[in-house]
Order: structure tokens, then sequence, then C-alpha cells
């Protein structure tokens, strides 16, 4: 799994996750583009547990896998996830800073899904690129989405991007 352009015709996933407070109640987001480059499904759902950010983004990218999965699509076509979270990408980029503990095991469940699919790219990507799934996981925890930031504003993130070859 590493960060490159994604390939063409390729499954790309946009997820994210949100928790209230932080930890408290978690939302999922992600939004499903088809090879073909249309639509193909949305997620927002609250989780009935309470996890971190960190937690919550994670639980969106393994929703959208398993969903693709329940499609057929694990061994069919490429598969490019863009994250707005570094730690997700770090830890399933392929070269793994130190664990978080408590989400080691976590982590080691979405490899194990990972490892099903084909071709799979994972890239992280600035917060104003991700609004679409930021803002289905704040809507499933009733949430406003956030006031959109122009680039380079407020995105400290943004020199933090890791590319992995």
């Amino acid at each position: 799994m590493t960060a490159a352009p994604h390939p063409a015709a390729a499954w790309v996933i946009h997820c994210d996750g949100s928790a209230w407070p932080n930890p408290g109640r978690m939302g999922l987001g992600a939004v499903l583009t088809g090879p073909d480059g249309t639509l193909r499904h949305q997620i927002s759902e609250a989780t009935t547990f309470t996890g971190c950010n960190n937690e919550a983004e994670l639980r969106a990218l393994m929703r959208a896998l398993q969903w693709l999965a329940q499609q057929g699509m694990a061994a069919a076509t490429p598969v490019q996830v863009f994250s707005d979270n570094s730690v997700l990408v770090e830890q399933l980029g392929g070269h793994p800073a130190a664990p978080i503990a408590r989400l080691a095991p976590l982590f080691d469940e979405a490899r194990s899904v990972l490892q099903t699919f084909h071709n799979v790219r994972l890239q992280w990507i600035p917060r104003h690129r991700n609004g679409a799934a930021d803002t289905l996981a704040r809507a499933a925890l009733g949430l406003a989405p956030k006031a959109a930031m122009p680039p380079g504003h407020g995105d400290k993130k943004k020199n933090k991007q890791k590319k992995r070859h």
C-alpha cells in the first residue's frame, strides 16, 4: 500500500470520521466513486459506542472497504483511498510509526481487510479536499458542516504529507 496517483479505472474512497466530543460519539463518513468517475455510494453512520477522532477515521475507511467487498470489488479493481488523517495514512501506508497502543488491534484489523484487496493505495490530502466525507461524518452526529477554509489557511498538516513508493 503506497501513496501515489490513483491508477486508471480505480475505485476512489474519500473517508473521514468525527468524534464529538473527542473522545465521544463517533460519526463515519465516506464517498465512494466508481472507476467511471460517478458517485456510487455514500456512508454517513453514527456508531453505538464512543471513541476518538483517529478511531472514527479508521472505522470510516473499514466501513467503505466493507461496502466495496460486498459488491465483489476486493479482487477486481484497484482502490485509491484519500484521507486527511495523517495517523491513518502513516499506520496503513506501509511504513508505520509507533502505533497508538489503544488502537493497535483496530489497525491490525484494517491491515487484514486491506490485504483482501488486489491493489490499494493510500494518500493523505488536506482537509479542504475531503469536505464531502467530513460533512457526512458530522451529519451522522447531527453536526453542521465545518466552515470552508481556503487552501493554505488553517491546515496545520499541509507540510506533513508523506509520499510512499
